[in-house]
């Protein structure tokens, strides 16, 4: 999909527009592109007053010079500054005797009108830490914003999280994936490892969807089952499959919650797992052989290839495939499916690019200052990520199809 060109502002200057720029240049001394932002901040703090002042004579019923038998009246200014795109600038707001006097061109408590929440949202996104963000303010702006400050603006996001978090969800997904991410996060001056748990669906137009994130406790099947129960609660009310690592917990959790669903068992881990701890000369003839097994046309060929591969390495690794035999009935559920479909269920690259977007927040942050902290940053690049998730999976047709008829009676015709 093309990527859509940003609108490019085109200048037109008018007769009127000229009149306002000699008379720009007569009034300031103008002769660098900082005099014109200078220039620029100063009209912008003069035309906000004069916008105030017509506001309070609408509040008051009267104008500065009039008369009036009105019991409130204009009671001098209080300064106030604000950020603008300008860099940091100080207004004079008018107050009445009666302090009702709401202004709605800069309001109440407002001290920015640069529009800078958004941006500092945006740089939260792409992983900055508050300092890098503060430090980026100053140099582009010029004005300071403090780390509480961007704090309490990505604050603002919260509630949107919590929304986004219990918001209603399709009734079927016919693929659903559970990877952990770990995090380093401060706990009351002690730093520990959390886990970042994202749930992505595959819906049944064949579209990713994260469906939730979820950060801290340890693995159970009472904690998985809780987190399977929350999809219950929002509408889900029945997966195919299921694609995980070996999370603690989470096959006892899948029987309880959906007994009908299938686990499978990530191939993708089921390997790394395996190649950990083989040498690097043995890298490379290793992962061939293991090849042959997850892509075996049968599970009676696949058996065949474990046996084989088994009795190669044993000797030189006694237990790398003892997990493959001791998770075969989680691993063996794709080799009924064409290899269309196995590619959906033990590729990763539906998570993986999702993975990639996360992993960019451990480049840039070595601690988080909290779990909220985390669980902020991770919101924003999941917006960030799924921005461009526009187009369903490949031969989604094809695969749906399939699981129609391997699921029958389950996914809508």
């Amino acid at each position: 999909m093309a990527r859509e060109k940003k609108h490019v502002h085109k200048v037109e200057l008018t007769e009127g527009k000229r009149n306002i720029i000699q008379m720009l240049l007569q009034e300031y001394d103008i002769e660098s592109t900082q005099d014109i932002q200078e220039a620029l901040k100063d009209l912008l703090g003069g035309t906000i007053k004069e916008m105030m002042e017509a506001e309070m004579d609408g509040h008051l019923g009267y104008g500065k010079s009039q008369r009036s038998d009105n019991d409130d009246y204009r009671n001098g200014y209080k300064k106030k500054q604000v950020n603008s795109s300008y860099g940091s600038m100080e207004i004079a707001v008018p107050q009445d005797r009666k302090s009702t006097f709401e202004p709605q061109i800069v309001k109440k408590r407002q001290k920015d009108i640069s529009d800078i929440d958004q941006k500092i949202i945006s740089m939260y996104a792409k992983g900055m830490t508050t300092r890098q963000i503060s430090e980026t303010l100053d140099d582009i702006y010029g004005f300071e914003a403090s780390e509480g400050f961007i704090s309490d603006v990505t604050d603002k996001i919260m509630p949107q999280i919590e929304d986004w978090q219990n918001r209603p969800l399709s009734e079927v997904y016919p693929v659903l994936y559970i990877d952990a991410i770990h995090y380093s996060v401060r706990d009351n001056g002690v730093i520990r490892k959390l886990a970042a748990y994202v749930i992505l669906g595959i819906s049944q137009d064949g579209y990713k969807e994260v469906l939730t994130i979820e950060v801290g406790e340890n693995e159970s099947a009472k904690y998985w089952l809780s987190i399977l129960n929350g999809l219950k609660n929002r509408g889900v009310k029945d997966i195919l499959i299921i694609c995980a690592d070996g999370l603690t917990g989470i096959k006892e959790a899948i029987s309880a919650a959906y007994p009908q669903t299938e686990y499978q068992r990530c191939i993708v881990h089921q390997v790394r797992n395996t190649m950990k701890y083989v040498a690097d000369k043995d890298r490379k003839p290793f992962a061939a052989d293991l090849k042959t097994i997850y892509q075996s046309p049968t599970e009676e060929k696949a058996r065949e290839a474990l046996e084989r591969v088994t009795e190669t390495w044993s000797t030189k690794y006694p237990n790398s495939m003892k997990s493959w035999k001791q998770n075969w009935d989680a691993i063996c559920p794709i080799f009924k499916f064409s290899s269309d479909v196995r590619k959906v269920i033990y590729t990763t690259n539906a998570i993986e690019s999702l993975n990639a977007t996360y992993r960019k927040l451990n480049r840039q942050r070595s601690v988080f200052p909290s779990d909220i902290a985390l669980l902020k940053a991770l919101y924003l690049s999941t917006f960030e990520a799924t921005k461009k998730w526009t187009m369903p999976l490949r031969n989604w047709g094809q695969v749906y199809g399939e699981l129609s008829i391997m699921y029958e009676g389950r996914l809508p015709e």
